[in-house]
């Protein structure tokens, strides 16, 4: 083993500087902590960011496609197709209505929904939700073509997905509804929180009424000098608000979103460059006609040849003080789904073979370029060291 860096590199960090420091302090100094002014701000500028209508800040992605499915009248015994190859959230907001997840398997190479086995598995459907895995945008194209042919809305879990784009535009302004991710790890953080973007002005007002506890229309004004203690709840709603405390941290990251975006494609560019010539290694799918993201650079081992597995190269890697992550154990592998509707490791073939070879390098805006040559050598030193 060559000699590895001195200090363990973390799988993932948040690019926290002065900006947000500032802009939170603010709001502290304010003494309005809770749901306000910063977090209309945010949702202000993120509706026009990416081009919608409407952005509702919530506090998780999770909340968001929650509420963006109710807003949709999403009832129990509904069919919802989306696919195995994402985090937990993307499945459990269907479950929350006791309605059906309908799993179709990906493509290989992108690792997004397959829009031909969504073709086959549409029929009933209420919504579909593709997921831009690890920051490359789906078959948008496609997908809405299908899903409008059925007639079921369309609904993307983009946690991953900005700043992607997709034929020139930002993903979040194409389809019925997209959810964004500001959790820790992302391209852009509030800590924990989340946007839902829509250009439907109906399902806007009822993701903003429920996402605060069914109140009627800024509710959260009351204690203002503009607002009233006169309030009506006019369903049974949630507790997903987002604080202006988080906002005002999603402000400073929005305003330095395209810089932090392109310090993680230099990244992967460079990633690009350091392994291609390894025969040991699958790099990440992007292709001419789409922004990918790079919320992950995602590798896959070709096992054939190596002489250790998946595992043991992440603990190789953690050897030489190299962070890592795996994304994502297909839903259908976990005991919840397995056991409730009956599934093995084939049901989703690619799915399935893809996650046991995939694992996930660092990249993230506040890596140095030290970093950045540390992981390239112990990736390249472990392969040298294992080949076949």
């Amino acid at each position: 083993m060559t000699a590895s860096r001195a200090t363990f590199l973390p799988f993932a960090l948040p690019d926290i500087g002065d900006e947000e420091l500032r802009e939170v302090a603010e709001v502290l100094r304010s003494g309005w902590l809770t749901t306000g002014s910063k977090a209309k701000e945010l949702e202000r500028r993120f509706a026009g960011y990416v081009g919608a209508r409407h952005a509702i800040a919530v506090n998780s992605c999770t909340a968001g496609l929650h509420l963006a499915l109710e807003a949709m009248g999403l009832r129990s015994g509904d069919r919802v197709v989306t696919t195995p190859y994402t985090f937990a959230a993307t499945a459990e907001v269907i479950r929350y209505f006791q309605a059906t997840p309908v799993f179709v398997d990906v493509e290989r190479r992108s690792l997004n929904m397959d829009p031909e086995r969504l073709e086959e598995a549409i029929a009933g459907a209420k919504v579909v939700i593709p997921v831009h895995v690890a920051g490359q945008p789906c078959r948008l194209d496609r997908i809405r073509e299908i899903a409008a042919r059925h007639g079921a809305r369309v609904l993307e879990d983009a946690a991953h997905a900005l700043p992607a784009r997709y034929h020139g535009r930002l993903v979040g302004a194409f389809s019925d509804a997209t959810c964004f991710s500001f959790y820790a790890t992302k391209t852009m953080t509030t800590g924990e929180g989340g946007m839902i973007c829509t250009d439907d002005d109906a399902l806007a007002t009822r993701c903003r009424v429920m996402s605060l506890h069914g109140i009627s229309h800024d509710a959260w004004k009351r204690y203002s000098e503009e607002g009233s203690w006169y309030y009506e709840i006019v369903a049974p709603g949630y507790k997903y608000n987002m604080t202006d405390v988080a906002a005002a941290m999603g402000l400073a990251q929005l305003g330095k979103l395209e810089a932090m975006w392109r310090r993680r494609h230099e990244i992967a560019v460079r990633y690009d460059g350091a392994f291609s010539d390894l025969d040991e290694i699958e790099l990440p799918y992007h292709d001419d006609q789409t922004q990918h993201a790079w919320h992950l650079y995602a590798i896959r081992l070709r096992a054939d040849a190596l002489r250790i597995d998946r595992a043991a190269f992440i603990r190789e890697l953690k050897a030489r003080n190299i962070g890592t992550s795996v994304h994502f154990i297909p839903l259908h592998l976990h005991p919840y789904y397995r056991e409730t509707y009956g599934y093995g490791p084939e049901a989703f073939p690619i799915a399935w073979r893809e996650y046991e070879r995939s694992l996930s390098l660092p990249i993230y805006s506040r890596m140095s370029q030290a970093d950045v040559e540390d992981v390239v050598s112990a990736v390249r030193d472990v392969v040298a060291t294992y080949r076949a």
